[in-house]
């Protein structure tokens, strides 16, 4: 017979909030003990008198604590200076239209490796999760772009950028 949820929670709490401690620190630690403890009230009824109840509430716990890694990734972070003025890169009509134009006449995985490094900033390993491949290649195909960009549209380039 299973003990009651009161008891497990006694017994078992504290070394629950010692791992969400462990692997979140002290802020969110808290709130994944309570996120597990939620998670293992709804379930508990249903575990197997003789299951391992510290190994299910630490695996609860496992799962609660990644929840809350990967929400503080997705939550926006604080930057610096804010530039003073939109960029008016890709506005159609813009003084930059040319350079628009330029690299949207490349080839398509030179346009996007370009695109993707040079306007946005992501890394080259991230391309390579996109656009297939290794970062290596999507390092090339960058490079090639910026190399035909150089070659054979010079005026589109923002001055200092061919030489």
């Amino acid at each position: 017979m299973k003990a009651p949820f009161e008891r497990v929670v006694q017994r078992h709490g504290p070394a629950v909030l010692r791992v969400c401690t462990f692997v979140l620190g002290p802020l969110d630690a808290e709130d994944a003990w309570s996120d597990t403890f939620l998670a293992a009230l709804r379930a508990y009824p249903d575990l197997a008198d003789d299951a391992n109840v510290e190994a299910w509430l630490v695996t609860i716990a496992h799962r609660k604590c990644v929840d809350i890694i990967r929400r503080r990734e997705r939550e926006a972070l604080a930057i610096g200076d804010v530039p003073d003025r939109p960029t008016t890169i890709g506005v159609p009509g813009a003084a930059d239209d040319q350079l628009t134009s330029a690299v949207r006449a490349l080839p398509p995985k030179q346009r996007q490796a370009v695109a993707y490094h040079y306007f946005v900033g992501l890394p080259y390993a991230e391309i390579a999760a996109l656009l297939g491949g290794t970062a290596d290649a999507a390092r090339k195909a960058a490079s090639d772009g910026i190399a035909t960009l150089r070659t054979h549209y010079p005026d589109a380039l923002p001055k200092g950028a061919h030489r």
